[in-house]
């Protein structure tokens, strides 16, 4: 199941849910879709949920390499979402 690709539903839903307060955030969040929708696995996308359950600032600061996934975060699939979404 992880390496399902996400539908177009899921995928509908997933870009609504990563909306953000804060510009910064947002251009992160559009170009990782531009280059990752069409690959977006199952796995990803609960990866990236929970990335945005984060508050804006942290994730900024996870973003641009202030900070490294802590706690329930530092999981592989989040380590790995967060490299396509740096890169």
């Amino acid at each position: 199941m992880s390496g399902q690709l996400l539908d177009e539903r899921g995928l509908s839903r997933l870009r609504w849910r990563c909306r953000r307060g804060l510009l910064e955030n947002d251009l992160f969040i559009e170009r990782f879709f531009q280059r990752h929708e069409a690959s977006l696995t199952v796995r990803q996308a609960d990866a990236l949920e929970q990335l945005m359950q984060l508050p804006d600032n942290d994730l900024l600061d996870l973003l641009l390499r202030r900070t490294e996934p802590e706690g329930e975060l530092d999981a592989p699939e989040v380590r790995d979402v967060l490299a396509l979404l740096r890169t």
